[in-house]
């Protein structure tokens, strides 16, 4: 990555656009942003108002770099340049030539245009536009500058930019070895000095950008830097899956290892001279963070650079023992920092299992209340109850907060027990001990437990009430979320663990269930006992609750899927009644996002023109339903009391992708008129119907080969028995 590089440019200036032309130009001479003579940049700045940020030693180096004002000659130039783009009269191979002008130009001034406020967009157009070997050569001509344009307000924008436009040439073989020059050249000015690029909350941004490349991941990637509070949350509680594995899905490159793997020892080298600044610091904790979670899967990396992060003496971890005792008492009292308490449950998520194993015996036990109860700390806790891995941990757990439920959400600590509940579940541990101290927390022994599900879903509320007896229902108020997600994942335990809960919310007021169906969170805990184990008889009581309303829920695009859950709980009397709420609202559904997919679900046109026949329709699926669990139903399903149109289908969850294709053909045979299991003489009918033959064809062939082939076979003994008996005749005679 010498002169060579640039010694290719020298005849690709077309279209008049170098500069060389524009002598005498003039610029935004009267711009006030160009009449500062000089810049000055101030990189690695700490937030002064941490906790431990008055040590002498933590303090981190700060530098300074000066920045010349952009002559006026160069400012006209790009400013044409700029101009041009914006035209949309330039098409695309005359951009790409004019980009890489425009760059060539830009040698030796790349850190005063990178961090100028107006010509920056333009730097941005340019390495968006330009070829992969004009994008490098820009970069590695300001390698050494690099760290200075990431740590400025607009520098930054260039940068990220200049890393994005890299990530598209990952798959390109053919410029691997340019790119990874670059990026080396880029990163050996980094580890320099990495502390004031990790501690910038500019630098930090890009440095998490640049890890990201050399691992192979792409800017446009999901979950590029973070993921969101709720989806962790989600992943956390048992309602969404897991995403990110780290070394799975987001690749979309073969990446730089080696780079990846200079850069980050590079960078946690800060960690052990500077391992204070770092624990406490929210810029590099995210660095940290990220670092962490591509490591994902390299174990042996994980447990040596963990120990440090939590201020372990490097020479002092070993095997068996990697947290030393001496470091708890500090790593306890800096989950209680913002930064730390979020780089702690990364922590937890990455820690292979025999670390996890010391932090839960070592740094969490004895101080989990402790932790619990503070307004960061217990962010870690729930991160470490999401992430328990057996029942012995569980039981440490619940020893120390188990017995705690009403304390902490007194204290509005609600996701702690969120998670402990998600947890038992997960586990299938401690889930009626969970149960058992939720009642407890919300309802006396003397209160009717009616009362127990109003009092989880406005928690805050209920417990901020000095006469907690005289307490209602909070008409016309938003359901918070937490109290939301606790009953969904109550709802999920096994029937006979919940009926408290289950008698509770089926014995809500009319219009308090109608309040809590038209609040987007509310409507979830509707959903989720409609989905549990609970009896049909149950089920449709709560439905019977909602009736006249349908029409009105359906309108709203969170109380439809409300509607549709109850429809499939329903029995014939109650889904005609539905349909019919449905039928004077039709129009008006029909302009929703929502509408036609639900009009379509239940048939409601079919219903308005042809009511016979719609019920007609309706028996016929309902006895397939009955039918196929008849048939294929387990044990357990087939001793069930079932509703109309089998309400409890919902149980048989170990095979959900069989009673979905079920559903899907039952739906087409009955809408043809064709009753389902027994339709064998018919199938050439459909489309369905063909391609059943062609596997029924496709089995009688196998059939009649395998029969074609014992005949073939039996032929053949039968011929080597008659030439065994001849030869033995002949062996007679002689």
């Amino acid at each position: 990555m010498g002169e060579d590089k640039f010694a290719h440019k020298s005849g690709r200036k077309r279209n008049g656009m170098s500069r060389k032309a524009e002598q005498g130009g003039h610029g935004f001479d009267g711009s006030n942003t160009h009449k500062n003579t000089f810049w000055m940049m101030d990189g690695g700045t700490l937030n002064s108002n941490k906790k431990f940020s008055n040590n002498k030693s933590t303090s981190t180096p700060q530098t300074s770099l000066i920045r010349k004002q952009v002559d006026p000659e160069t400012t006209k130039y790009f400013t044409e340049i700029s101009n041009l783009f914006e035209s949309d009269e330039v098409d695309f191979e005359e951009r790409s030539i004019i980009c890489g002008n425009a760059l060539e130009e830009a040698v030796g001034k790349e850190f005063e245009l990178a961090t100028d406020y107006i010509i920056s967009h333009t730097m941005q157009s340019l390495l968006e536009g330009c070829k992969v070997d004009d994008l490098c050569n820009f970069l590695y001509g300001c390698a050494n500058q690099f760290p200075s344009i990431a740590m400025d307000r607009s520098g930054s924008h260039v940068a990220e930019t200049a890393i994005k436009s890299l990530s598209m040439h990952l798959q390109d073989e053919d410029v691997h070895g340019l790119v990874e020059d670059t990026l080396t050249a880029i990163c050996k000015e980094i580890v320099a000095n990495p502390l004031d690029v990790m501690c910038n909350c500019h630098g930090s941004h890009v440095l998490r950008s640049l890890l990201h490349l050399c691992k192979g991941v792409r800017p446009e990637s999901s979950e590029f830097h973070t993921r969101k509070s709720s989806t962790v949350l989600a992943e956390r509680l048992n309602v969404k899956a897991p995403r990110y594995n780290g070394d799975g899905e987001f690749h979309t490159g073969r990446g730089f290892p080696e780079i990846l793997k200079f850069l980050v020892s590079g960078l946690l080298k800060g960690a052990r001279k500077n391992a204070r600044i770092l624990q406490v610091d929210q810029y590099s904790s995210l660095v940290i963070q990220t670092i962490l979670k591509l490591l994902v899967g390299q174990d042996d990396e994980l447990r040596h650079i963990i120990p440090i992060l939590l201020g372990c003496s490097e020479k002092d971890v070993v095997e068996g023992n990697y947290v030393q005792i001496s470091v708890v008492p500090d790593v306890v009292d800096l989950m209680k920092e913002t930064a730390f308490s979020h780089l702690m449950e990364v922590i937890l998520e990455v820690a292979p299992e025999n670390l996890f194993n010391e932090l839960v015996t070592k740094v969490f036990q004895k101080s989990l209340f402790e932790l619990s109860s503070h307004p960061c700390g217990n962010f870690a806790v729930q991160a470490l109850i999401s992430h328990i891995r057996s029942k012995d941990q569980m039981e440490l757990v619940w020893s120390e907060i188990g017995t705690k439920v009403r304390d902490l959400l007194e204290m509005g600590k609600s996701g702690v027990v969120a998670s402990l509940i998600a947890t038992s579940q997960r586990l299938q541990t401690h889930e009626q001990k969970c149960c058992e101290a939720l009642v407890r927390a919300v309802c006396s022994t003397d209160e009717s437990p009616r009362c127990i599900v109003p009092r989880i879903l406005f928690l805050d509320r209920y417990f901020s009430c000095e006469d907690k007896v005289k307490w209602n229902f909070p008409c016309g108020v938003k359901i918070p979320v937490m109290g939301s997600l606790i009953l969904q994942a109550v709802f999920r335990y096994q029937t006979e663990l919940i009926q408290p809960f289950i008698t509770s919310l089926t014995s809500m007021e009319d219009n308090h269930i109608l309040e809590v169906a038209k609040d987007s969170s509310g409507a979830r805990v509707i959903e989720a006992l409609l989905n549990s184990d609970a009896s049909a008889k149950l089920k449709r009581r709560l439905v019977m609750k909602l009736r006249g309303h349908f029409g009105e829920l359906a309108m709203q695009s969170s109380g439809s899927f409300t509607v549709e859950k109850c429809y499939d709980a329903s029995n014939m009397s109650l889904r005609e009644a539905i349909v019919s709420e449905l039928v004077v609202v039709k129009s008006d559904l029909s302009k929703t996002k929502q509408g036609p997919h639900l009009l379509r679900k239940l048939d409601v046109e079919g219903f308005a023109s042809r009511p016979d026949q719609w019920r007609s329709r309706q028996a016929s699926r309902e006895s397939a339903y009955k039918e196929f669990h008849d048939t294929f139903g387990s044990d357990k399903s087939k001793s069930l009391k079932t509703g109309g149109f089998l309400a409890d289908s919902s149980k048989q969850k170990s095979h959900p992708k069989d009673v979905k294709t079920m559903r899907q053909e039952i739906e087409h045979f009955t809408t043809s008129g064709v009753p389902f299991l027994s339709m064998s003489g018919n199938m050439g009918k459909s489309e369905k119907g063909k391609h059943s033959d062609k596997k029924y064809t496709r089995a009688s062939t196998d059939n009649d080969i395998s029969e074609t082939k014992t005949k073939s076979s039996k032929r053949k003994r039968n011929k080597d028995q008659s030439k065994n008996a001849a030869a033995g005749k002949r062996k007679q005679k002689i």
